[in-house]
């Protein structure tokens, strides 16, 4: 074999590798799990995805490569035209906790919020509902906190900004799956437009004590560095994007439009200095990148800071305590230096 058809086999293989196995395995678990269509029509149509790529790996390396190609790249054509007719619906019957979306209005400096979700929480599927319209003093803002909750081992985490004001108030934003009441959290279907996200306003009894004292996830807090107008300006920034929500929803991908990219996207709109890294996708490990651009605590080594933003059993002693959340943050270290936002 000389050195054309050497250099013609590495180039075809690059094509098969890199561009038609992974075309041809996105189609076929976008068939999978949004056709409407019974599960063995949805299977038929998957598996013909799947070998229809084959077939045109296959032909990459024969005289037929070009033929193969454009039936393949039609085919491509033909699933991305019926994609783009699957639209994020604005009703559905929703799981009670993410059944509203958050909703506000700034006058001066006071924020007013519609559908603040206050959730007494016994159990995953016991709890008491409450909704609320409070208002805030944007003027006491004085403190943002990020608190990761662990739900798969080290390095996935649930994200939620928390907002503190000088009486003694926090309010929390979180990014969540908004799920149907029959339907159910997964990390490679919700890739394929399975569900919508609600970004909803909440107190920390209810979001935060969900985390750590019911579902016993391993709850962690950091007090960020960052100035009041910095702070004043994310807070804004979620309520400006909560009300878009309500009237465009808009599809979440465990990828590309999560907890976390959520909030990223929202502060380079907003115009943060936010560089890219890996540990803002695998945000498990958010807390190094917050520590290596001085976002936190760096007067102690990375370690003890992470250890003590552990907040499980303070949460679990402060369980029905008014005070929950100052008790929560007991021996968490403050942020040093000046603001960095």
């Amino acid at each position: 074999m000389n050195a054309t058809r050497i250099a013609a086999a590495i180039f075809w293989t690059a094509v098969a590798i890199l561009i038609v196995a992974p075309i041809g395995l996105w189609s076929a678990l976008a068939l999978w799990f949004r056709l409407p269509a019974p599960d063995a029509v949805r299977a038929v149509a998957a598996g013909v995805a799947g070998l229809a790529a084959l077939a045109a790996i296959f032909a990459l390396f024969s005289r037929f490569r070009w033929r193969a190609l454009g039936l393949f790249a039609l085919a491509f054509a033909g699933v991305v035209v019926w994609w783009s007719t699957i639209l994020p619906p604005l009703d559905g019957d929703w799981a009670p906790d993410v059944a509203r979306q958050t909703t506000g209005t700034v006058k001066s400096d006071i924020l007013t919020l519609s559908d603040v979700r206050d959730f007494d929480w016994r159990s995953h599927k016991d709890y008491t509902e409450k909704w609320e319209k409070r208002s805030y003093d944007l003027s006491k803002l004085d403190a943002l906190d990020l608190i990761l909750a662990y739900w798969a081992g080290p390095q996935m985490a649930h994200l939620i900004m928390s907002f503190g004001f000088d009486d003694g108030q926090f309010l929390s934003w979180s990014i969540e799956v908004r799920r149907e009441k029959s339907g159910e959290f997964s990390p490679i279907a919700d890739a394929f437009r399975s569900h919508t996200i609600v970004s909803l306003a909440t107190t920390e009894r209810d979001s935060v004590r969900l985390r750590s004292n019911v579902r016993g996830e391993d709850v962690r807090l950091y007090r960020l560095r960052a100035s009041p107008e910095a702070i004043r300006t994310l807070l804004i920034g979620y309520v400006d994007e909560a009300n878009g929500l309500n009237h465009q929803p808009m599809w979440y991908n465990s990828i590309t439009t999560n907890c976390t990219t959520a909030v990223t996207r929202l502060i380079r709109s907003l115009g943060g200095a936010l560089p890219f890294d890996w540990r803002l996708i695998v945000n498990g490990y958010m807390p190094g990148f917050l520590y290596d651009h001085g976002a936190v605590n760096t007067s102690i080594p990375l370690a003890e800071l992470m250890e003590r933003a552990r907040i499980n059993e303070r949460a679990k002693a402060a369980d029905q305590s008014p005070d929950f959340s100052r008790l929560i943050r007991v021996g968490i270290p403050a942020p040093d230096g000046k603001p960095l936002m």
